[in-house]
């Protein structure tokens, strides 16, 4: 492990610390990690300008606003009929003075990515984040990554752009073991453990879970997130998709990444040493503080987040994973292991499985029984053969109308009380 190369993600790589504002571009930047990055940036002018913005187009108003707050030189949005509302919306932002240049399009976010900063954040939710990842790393960029979906799905194309420690990551948990991981060498590594909530059903066995509803799995219990997040921690796919994403970031086999129910989220991730120690990384449920190392590594802002009031007490517990209840993490861990466009598959099946539970087209339990029957059917991936972006958006394509079709005929095999 040692002689291994360094990590897509590791916190020994020297960075440089110059003097003066690290320029940062934010894609997805009316989304929950946007907004919140945002808002740092604003807390601390002096160490951090942003140069520009993407988002999906559906808040141009809040959209145009961020870009005055932040006077930045260019705005990007994937939707081309939102070009002139947020046009519009800009010109109420910033009167006379001359508007930020405007990209849009299915490449807008790519495109900025690739424009010249420090470091580009990569806040946007699903596997379209994909393309903009490999832009930024092709660039050159550090990337500070909330985007798990392009890792996962384009693990293989991920590492062949990377350079070692050329990834922060910004995911609470991986955050965590970021930060734990600087205390030691990789050689002293023994096992990382991902810490989990468990969710608003976190107790229940497979059979109370058989009627929840959509809003139960909605109701998280420490997280404000959006709805496709909220339920992936309700099945815990969220966890699974971040098994694998550990195992891309640190180079540490499957059998080494263990994960446990801490239901306070206050401990986000560890790292047990070869030695018997074990190093927790704790804070408040608060994105601040990951996105502030995200975008600021290798020097802390200060009071980027809450910290605890010790002189209060607390509990802090601890509980092995139901992977009975639970199968999302064990059907990771597999594809993770078969790597390929097994991940892909996984992912776009559970997004699309996710909508139909929301729509009410399929039960709580129907999720991860259709995605396992989706991987199931998609079987291992061609020996020998290498990973393009062709071949990951072709197995996603396929996935999602598989899911679809399966998710459909469970529905009208339900009986009619079942659909009601």
């Amino acid at each position: 492990m040692s002689d291994s190369p360094a990590p897509l993600a590791d916190p020994h790589i020297a960075f440089d610390v110059s003097e003066g504002r690290r320029d940062v571009v934010v894609l997805g930047s009316t989304g929950s990690i946007g907004t919140q990055a945002i808002d740092l940036v604003l807390r601390n002018p002096d160490r951090f300008r942003v140069t520009a913005l993407s988002a999906a187009g559906g808040r141009v108003g809040l959209l145009a606003e961020q870009a005055r707050q932040l006077r930045v030189r260019t705005v990007a949005v994937a939707r081309e009929d939102a070009v002139p509302a947020l046009r519009e919306a800009l010109g109420a932002e910033y009167g006379s003075e001359p508007l930020p240049e405007i990209l849009a399009g299915p490449d807008a976010a790519t495109d900025v990515a690739t424009s010249e900063c420090h470091t580009v954040l990569n806040g946007i939710t699903g596997s379209i984040g994909l393309a903009p990842t490999l832009a930024a790393l092709e660039a050159g960029r550090t990337l500070a990554l909330a985007n798990k979906e392009s890792l996962i799905v384009g693990g293989p194309l991920v590492k062949a752009l990377a350079k070692p420690g050329q990834i922060i990551p910004v995911d609470s948990e991986h955050a965590a073991l970021f930060q734990a991981l600087a205390a030691g060498t990789r050689a002293d590594v023994r096992k990382l453990v991902v810490t989990a909530s468990g969710g608003p059903f976190r107790g229940r066995t497979r059979g109370e879970l058989a009627h929840v509803t959509p809003d139960d799995a909605l109701a998280h219990p420490t997280w404000a997130m959006g709805p496709v997040i909220t339920i992936n921690s309700a099945t815990l796919v969220n966890k699974g998709l971040e098994v694998i994403e550990a195992h891309l970031l640190y180079d540490i086999p499957f059998e080494r990444i263990e994960v446990v129910v801490h239901p306070q989220s206050y401990v986000h991730s560890m790292v047990e040493f070869t030695d018997g120690s074990t190093l927790a990384q704790a804070t408040p449920p608060d994105m601040s503080g990951p996105i502030a190392v995200g975008i600021g590594w290798p020097v802390r802002v200060p009071d980027a987040a809450p910290a605890f009031d010790w002189s209060t007490a607390s509990t802090w517990e601890f509980f092995p994973l139901d992977n009975e209840a639970f199968p999302s993490v064990g059907l990771a861990r597999h594809v993770g292991s078969l790597g390929g466009t097994a991940p892909a598959v996984f992912n776009a099946a559970n997004e699309e499985c996710v909508e139909a539970f929301l729509a009410g087209r399929l039960p709580f339990n129907g999720i991860m029984d259709t995605v396992t029957e989706v991987v199931a059917e998609h079987g291992p991936p061609a020996k020998g053969t290498s990973l393009t972006v062709a071949d990951v958006l072709e197995a996603e394509t396929w996935a999602r109308a598989r899911a679809r079709e399966m998710a459909e005929k469970f529905g009208e095999e339900q009986p009619a009380e079942a659909r009601a």
